[in-house]
């Protein structure tokens, strides 16, 4: 009877059900009462008459601080599906769900699972996935689900989700289509009341209809406390009214009645058993076992429903009345009844003790930090976290209680929650060296301090030298990592990088300790480029052991101009952070792999890794990765060609890069604009754009990056008739160059010594380099040098150059490049075959990702496991790729995406 006035929802979620092929899911928002759970009860409904498998979670508020509870619900009905799931897939979700024992599951893994075993269950039976009351899932949960909302697709799987008003939940984010809904006009609130209590008196009639204002819950709810609506303050807000006559029916209630539904309103879990159990306990000598019959008046007055030993409320709001109108002697006591009854479940019992309990009490506080390690054992993280919370809130010392919430702050940092991190580090209000350094850690990991003052970088030496001399090895070196990320993204200037050098050269650490490796390059990118260029060489033969060393040795190797190395680096840490499910680290290492490869001329594979960084930063809420991402993206668009595209991501990586000044992604922006000008024969603006990285005033100066793009600046400067301006530029650089060998470095100031000064010697010089790995510089030397032989009429010679030019940026898929040696090779008497679009060109980098993968011969659901998408999806999106490439099956993939080499 509440769905009167909603037809049109109706008739939307129908559509919804009778086609939930790319169709996706739908997200209702209202406020309490307003009828959610009575549209969503129609739709599934509908659904099992349509056909479609219906499985259902409800949050429930005291389970939120119980990890994956929401999840274990919703993939109960379906639990032998998971013994068929991939081994690592398998492994988490069984360890998620406590089935089994295990190491601590990624929650993107956890994600991953889900998607594989509903995607199994639906190709069987199309499933509507219900989530109400998302705004009490537990975070675990609600993050696993916002998972698998953005990735279904093309699944037969639609989810409808219900979230309160004004209340958080990762499904905001998820991609699910809004719904609100809004009370119910005065027609439609007429109808319904008339049709739930149709022998009213025009007088209270009216009354209740003032009263309930459309608020469709009001209406079926309030007649039946007609007599008490006088008792109530018109001034109360519509909720506390609810709550007020739900109370009313409540003190109406036989004692014993009252005391199990306030049992059953403080237990998270609906068990009729535990409840009765629980009552029989506080009952004492008045009922030794009550049956379920103690609860029929709740019944009677719809408070409660029973049902296959499950004991339900109505609606939250009256199981939210009876815990407020209780005595706080007779909550405590209820707790510490359900404490008793719970003796098999203990982070059950340590969050009811924990609530029992009003002053500080080391024997809970320590119990809930076992339940905080079971929590995140399981890969709770939110669940763990809360449970350090409470744990801190009853810590008897100082320090350990601020031991907890740097802890809690820990893992809120590496789930992405930076106001709760932020939160928790306030509240600890850390005392000694050691913790102080761990706060100013945490509160700039998620943004590697790019919003800070720059003046912060000195401060962290001065804390990690402190650190260090107090034996704390490990945290100076987490401190001098932290610091020296932002030598990256900021610039601190030359003694802030001295003294975190200083700080450095005075650990007991190895030179070649790949930790140290990193910080140098990050902080001394050219004077100690040498030392780590050399090892970084030494440790690439050991790749493939850490993914996270990996990623943070890729890093170093951006740093110092090895490109090859940057790419072998990140490229090796990316499989095993997928297999892990660090997804925050992930697209750290997709970025750099991407810049890298990009920088090479490897463009074929640098489209889908630079897309999925964008798309996994955006995901894990990575702004500055985003942009530096995109940028790179940009760069790409520019290469091939594409220069409207190419302006387009630049303006948005530059929007994501220049609310902080985040340097990189500027200097990657402007050496996108100037590859853009540089193409459309606009030179002077191409020199600008790219002299601009080399400006210590301008916030595209980057310290490394800027000496990594000298060919471009170079070849800017020579059209614009800029020499001498570029000649200080280089004069700068040359004394950098005498202090490491960073092939980047050397390959641009040769190219540079070349162009500036042209002769056989000096391009001989450039094009006899090792250049192995490194073809777009070669056919960049090759360009320039078939370009200066035809000037001096050497007409003959310059044509080998100039098509050995050609054919490697065709290869490569740089069109601006290849147009402009073929126009060379017209000046020098020969034509060229116009390219056509190559097979790569014709996907999209999400096409392209699987394509290159299936080529490699991974199976469906192996390539699902690396990009985090069903099997099912993946083979959907071959049969879409076929057709592009002109094949008719996977076999023909490897000989139509051949990398071809110039």
């Amino acid at each position: 009877m509440v769905l009167h006035g909603r037809e049109t929802e109706l008739k939307e979620l129908g559509e919804l059900v009778d086609g939930p092929e790319d169709r996706g899911g739908v997200l209702i928002r209202g406020e309490a009462g307003i009828g959610k759970s009575a549209l969503v009860a129609e739709t599934a409904a509908a659904a099992s008459v349509a056909g479609l498998r219906v499985l259902r979670t409800t949050g429930a508020e005291a389970e939120r601080n119980l990890a994956y509870a929401g999840l274990h619900q919703l993939l109960y009905p379906v639990r032998a599906g998971v013994a068929e799931l991939p081994a690592p897939q398998r492994d988490a979700l069984r360890t998620a769900l406590g089935l089994a024992e295990g190491a601590e599951p990624s929650a993107y893994l956890v994600g991953l699972a889900t998607l594989t075993l509903l995607a199994e269950e639906a190709a069987v039976k199309p499933l509507l996935l219900v989530a109400e009351d998302a705004q009490w899932l537990d975070r675990a949960s609600a993050d696993v689900l916002a998972f698998v909302a953005r990735r279904i697709e093309t699944e037969p799987i639609v989810l409808v989700a219900t979230l309160r008003d004004d209340a958080e939940s990762p499904l905001l984010d998820a991609g699910l289509a809004p719904m609100v809904l809004d009370r119910l006009s005065p027609d439609a609130s007429a109808d319904l009341l008339d049709a739930v209590a149709p022998r009213l008196a025009p007088a209270v009639r009216t009354r209740l209809l003032t009263e309930a204002a459309g608020h469709p819950l009001a209406l079926t709810e309030l007649p039946a406390a007609v007599a008490d609506l006088d008792g109530l303050d018109p001034r109360l807000p519509l909720t506390e009214k609810l709550e007020k006559t739900f109370t009313a029916r409540v003190a109406g209630l036989p004692g014993p009645v009252r005391t199990a539904l306030l049992v059953a309103a403080l237990n998270e879990a609906t068990s009729l058993a535990e409840t009765l159990a629980a009552t029989g306990a506080l009952l004492g000598g008045d009922v030794s076992c009550p049956s379920p019959e103690i609860l029929a008046p709740a019944v009677e007055a719809r408070l409660v429903e029973l049902d296959s030993g499950c004991v339900t409320f109505r609606h939250p709001l009256m199981r939210a009345a009876i815990p407020a109108a209780a005595s706080p002697l007779d909550r405590r006591r209820a707790h510490l009844a359900l404490v008793e009854a719970l003796n098999d479940q203990p982070d059950r019992r340590a969050w009811h003790q924990a609530a029992a309990t009003d002053g500080p009490d080391e024997t809970v506080a320590a119990e809930l930090e076992r339940t905080a390690d079971r929590a995140r054992y399981r890969g709770g993280a939110a669940a763990a976290i809360a449970a350090l919370e409470q744990a801190a809130r009853l810590s008897v010392a100082p320090d350990d209680r601020a031991d907890r919430l740097l802890r809690a702050a820990e893992l809120a940092v590496d789930s992405g929650r930076r106001e709760t991190a932020e939160r928790l580090v306030r509240a600890a209000n850390p005392t000694g060296a050691r913790r102080r350094a761990t706060a100013h850690r945490l509160l700039s990991e998620f943004e590697d301090g790019v919003r800070e003052d720059p003046a912060r970088v000195a401060e962290l030496a001065a804390t990690a030298e402190a650190v260090a001399a107090d034996g704390e090895t490990a945290a100076a070196l987490r401190i001098l990592w932290s610091a020296a990320m932002r030598c990256f993204w900021t610039e601190p200037g030359h003694p802030a990088r001295q003294a975190l050098l200083d700080v450095a050269d005075r650990l007991s650490v190895p030179d070649d300790d790949p930790r140290i490796v990193a910080v140098t390059a990050y902080v001394s990118p050219f004077e100690r480029g040498e030392s780590v260029i050399e090892n970084l060489r030494q440790l690439a033969a050991k790749t493939g052991a850490d993914p996270e060393v990996d990623r943070y040795l890729g890093s170093a190797a951006l740093q110092v101009g090895a490109f090859d190395l940057a790419a072998r680096f990140s490229a090796a840490a990316a499989p095993g952070l997928r297999a892990q499910g660090r997804l925050g680290l992930l697209p750290r290492a997709l970025a750099v792999q991407a810049w890298s490869r990009v920088r090479l001329g490897d463009l074929a594979a640098a489209v889908p890794v630079a897309a999925e960084a964008a798309r996994f930063a955006r995901e894990t809420g990575q702004p500055f990765m985003f942009g530096l991402a995109t940028a790179v993206q940009a760069e790409i668009a520019a290469l091939r060609g594409d220069h409207k595209q190419a302006r387009t991501l630049a303006d948005e990586a530059e929007r994501a890069g220049l609310a902080a000044g985040a340097r990189p992604v500027l200097a990657t922006v402007q050496l996108t604009r100037g590859l853009t000008n540089l193409s459309e024969g606009r030179f002077e603006d191409a020199f600008a754009d790219l002299r601009r990285l080399h400006d210590p005033a301008d916030p595209a100066y980057q310290l490394a990056l800027r000496a990594y793009c000298v060919a471009e600046l170079t070849e800017a400067a020579v059209r614009a008739g800029q020499v001498d301006a570029v000649r200080d530029v280089l004069a700068e650089l040359e004394p950098l160059a005498a202090k490491t060998s960073s092939p980047a470095l050397h390959i641009g100031l040769r190219y540079a010594r070349a162009v500036l000064d042209p002769d056989d010697e000096r391009f001989a010089d450039a094009l006899g380099a090792d250049l192995t790995g490194w073809p777009a510089e070669r056919g960049r030397v090759h360009l320039a040098f078939g370009e200066w032989l035809r000037r001096q009429r050497r007409v003959v010679e310059s044509r080998t150059h100039l098509r050995t030019a050609r054919e490697t940026f065709d290869a490569l898929g740089m069109t601006s490049w290849a147009e402009r040696a073929r126009r060379e090779l017209r000046g020098a008497g020969e034509s060229s075959p116009n390219r056509g679009p190559d097979a790569r060109e014709k996907l999209t980098p999400h096409e392209l990702s699987i394509a290159q993968l299936a080529a490699e011969g991974l199976t469906n659901r192996e390539i699902g496991q690396r990009l985090y998408l069903s099997h099912r999806t993946v083979g959907t999106h071959l049969h879409r790729i076929f057709p592009k490439l002109g094949i008719s099956s996977r076999a023909d993939l490897a000989a139509t995406l051949k990398t071809l080499e110039g």
